[in-house]
């Protein structure tokens, strides 16, 4: 690992507390070797998972702030629920802070809680290894989608979204329109089976 990404885990050590970066971790690894065996580059998928939660220990009322402030749009169910701004926070901060200039990284970073139709593989892998990296324990269907996973990202991305969907329709939970879309999407394109 190079001395960037060295110096980046230090910093994101310090800002996101020893739970946070042990999962942070997992899912830099795990999105490693999901880019391995998809074919796809192997330093932008640890630099995408290394960073995904780089905006997550801010504080909800200063995610918001900052949002506006850096001129970010802010959705309805954002504005309930500011921590999914994260996500968006966190392509802007990966830039500016961290300096990471490869707009397919910072895209894989935006959109990795909510998802977003047509993803491409980097997005696609950083959104799955989120959900199956080693310190999850608690996702409907972890190790099935783990398995799958390693064989075919859209069934995989396919059972995330419809487990989430349904988690959060059962718990009462506000449904970003982004995380529907993206569902319906792939509904839409034969991708999935449902």
């Amino acid at each position: 690992m190079n001395q960037i990404f060295l110096e980046i885990q230090k910093q994101l050590k310090k800002a996101l507390g020893e739970r946070r970066f042990e999962h942070t971790k997992g899912v830099m690894y795990t999105a490693a070797s999901l880019a391995m065996c998809h074919g796809i580059s192997l330093n932008q998928a640890q630099l995408a998972g290394l960073l995904h939660d780089c905006a997550k220990a801010i504080p909800d009322i200063e995610k918001l702030e900052r949002c506006k402030n850096y001129g970010i749009p802010i959705s309805d169910v954002e504005k309930k629920n500011p921590s999914l701004l994260h996500a968006k926070l966190g392509a802007y901060l990966a830039r500016e802070q961290y300096g990471v200039t490869d707009e397919e990284v910072l895209h894989a970073i935006s959109v990795h809680t909510t998802g977003e139709p047509d993803m491409n593989i980097l997005d696609k892998i950083l959104f799955i290894a989120d959900y199956i990296e080693p310190n999850r324990d608690r996702q409907p269907n972890l190790e099935e989608v783990r398995r799958i996973a390693f064989e075919d990202l859209d069934r995989a991305l396919e059972k995330i979204l419809y487990d989430t969907l349904k988690y959060l329709e059962h718990s009462n939970k506000k449904i970003d329109s982004m995380t529907k879309k993206t569902y319906d999407y792939y509904v839409a394109e034969g991708e999935v089976e449902r």
